[in-house]
């Protein structure tokens, strides 16, 4: 034989001989997956639904957040839903199992579980608002939590005694301690990734609807592929397949419609914002929301930073009172930069910094609200109270504007602690400036009050300003304003400082000593904002 046609022949057989221990490969793994699938099926269900359900329980604090306020009652709402519908699932879903110990009932549930979650995902949008307006921030999220996340979290608290009973009838050689360890196990590793997910990575970087989406769809396909293999009736898939199509198609469809009716609406890492344009005393204006309070604006017909919508952010100016020669200025809450652009427009040769945790917001106010770059302004993202204690730098001027807001007060920004950090990190002559928002009429109790007293117990020599007027009866902005100096103002002997006179709030005329002290053990601010709101709004 020719040598030629001998390598020829060599070289095709061990070409045919790769090709056959391939396909064995191929084949024998695939045994072992189908093996490993059929063992582990139950497992593999309940670790994704574990999941599913820290996710929507993660989740369902940003859904409620925009109506009620993300206060420390919306998160207890819905832990206590959550955990409230799971136990009775538990003991539901043990009874069922016995009775009807099926993997085609046990995958129905996930699938209907899936297509609930949808459902109640869309009856959201019409109900909430609603709702909210006429239930309390305390109640409100307790109610809205329980029409809204109460069954499909007890659905899938059915899973886990379900998938014990059949894993038990499945491996009789398993003992029941064991089945239920196994089940317990992957379930709440599940739970974990779920949490962890929602927070690193879906809320950061896609919207609450999609994720709300993207888990009912799972659930749904979660169910709806084992009831395929199980052989259910196909005239009862296609019907189901056809339902989740339908929401699935009206949820996206609706989430784009709500983004059109904005300039920009979209999910932040803490808060939900909405930037629209509108009018404000008959001016064209841009507005900035952060779930339910809108927080800036901006008049679209005017390029000076210094004229600005609210009346509040002018009282930044105040400092001019105390210190002209400002140096450097740290902002507290970003929003849309209206005050760091007025600073930066005010003071020439300053720095300003500016810290808040939300890191779209530059972003944004560059996009949106004519902020220019300026080798003065420093950006932080970095919690406020946080970059002020890790700061080595000394202000001459600290604004805070982070409570903006009676339905979403951060709390650890109120107490006596964060007040002695700031005025550590003051100049000698320095001024802090914060906006609060609360009711002069509501002496006792009121958040209003013990904040003036917390405040005080840090800046003796403190000044507070009403935005509207001192015998306003209801909400508005209250102007805190601490120095830290011995200087004092006398401005009712100054015609300059007269504009502030009659804003300036006589606080001996109040008694403090019945409210309470912030501080970081004991600061009931929702509490105190909650029994405002309730009869500021009659609810």
């Amino acid at each position: 034989m020719p040598w030629a046609l001998h390598s020829t022949i060599n070289k095709r057989t061990k070409n045919i001989c790769s090709w056959f221990f391939c396909l064995q490969a191929v084949t024998i793994s695939l045994k072992y997956m189908n093996k490993f699938f059929k063992q582990n099926l139950l497992l593999i269900s309940v670790f994704i639904t574990g999941a599913c359900v820290l996710i929507i329980e993660v989740v369902a604090v940003r859904v409620l957040s925009p109506h009620y306020g993300n206060t420390i009652f919306t998160v207890s709402s819905v832990i206590s839903v959550v955990l409230a519908a799971l136990s009775i699932g538990y003991y539901v879903g043990g009874m069922f199992a016995d009775r009807h110990p099926s993997m085609r009932w046990f995958f129905g549930i996930i699938l209907v579980s899936g297509i609930l979650l949808l459902t109640v995902h869309l009856l959201g949008r019409v109900i909430l608002p609603i709702m909210s307006i006429n239930l309390s921030i305390t109640m409100g999220p307790l109610l809205s939590s329980a029409v809204l996340f109460f069954l499909p979290a007890l659905l899938l608290g059915t899973l886990s005694p379900y998938a014990i009973k059949l894993q038990s009838v499945q491996f009789p050689d398993q003992g029941v301690g064991d089945v239920s360890g196994k089940i317990f196990f992957w379930s709440t590793l599940g739970s974990i990734l779920g949490s962890l997910l929602s927070g690193f990575v879906l809320i950061p970087h896609f919207g609450i609807d999609y994720i709300f989406i993207a888990t009912g769809t799972t659930l749904f396909i979660l169910g709806f592929v084992p009831l395929l293999i199980f052989g259910l009736e196909k005239k009862q898939l296609f019907r189901s397949l056809l339902i989740i199509s339908l929401l699935v198609f009206i949820a996206i469809s609706t989430v784009q419609q709500k983004v059109d009716a904005s300039v920009y609406s979209k999910d932040g890492i803490y808060e939900k914002i909405t930037i629209y344009d509108g009018a404000f005393n008959e001016r064209p204006t841009r507005f900035f929301q952060q779930d339910k309070s809108p927080s800036a604006a901006m008049f679209i017909d005017s390029n000076n930073p210094t004229d600005m919508v609210y009346e509040y952010t002018r009282y930044y100016s105040v400092y001019k009172l105390f210190k002209l020669d400002v140096q450097n200025a740290l902002v507290i809450g970003a929003g849309a930069y209206s005050i760091p652009k007025a600073l930066l427009e005010d003071l020439p040769n300053a720095t300003v910094d500016v810290s808040d945790i939300e890191p779209s917001l530059f972003i944004l106010s560059k996009g949106y609200f004519g902020l220019e770059e300026n080798q003065r302004l420093h950006n932080h993202i970095k919690d406020g109270r946080r970059f002020l204690r890790d700061s080595d730098k000394k202000y001459d001027l600290i604004f805070s504007d982070v409570y903006h807001s009676l339905f979403s007060i951060p709390v650890h920004f109120t107490t006596q602690e964060f007040f002695t950090i700031a005025k550590k990190k003051l100049s000698a002559d320095g001024v802090f400036i914060a906006n609060v928002v609360g009711d002069l009429s509501m002496q006792q109790p009121s958040f209003l009050m013990a904040e003036i007293r917390t405040f005080q117990s840090v800046f003796p020599n403190s000044y507070f300003f009403a935005v509207d007027a001192t015998q306003k009866t209801g909400l508005q902005n209250i102007i805190f304003v601490g120095y830290n100096g011995n200087k004092k103002i006398d401005l009712y002997s100054d015609q300059l400082l007269s504009p502030f006179t009659d804003k300036l709030i006589r606080i001996k005329e109040f008694d403090l000593s019945q409210s309470p002290l912030l501080t970081d053990n004991y600061a009931p601010v929702e509490y105190l904002s909650a029994k405002f709101l309730q009869q500021a709004l009659g609810k």
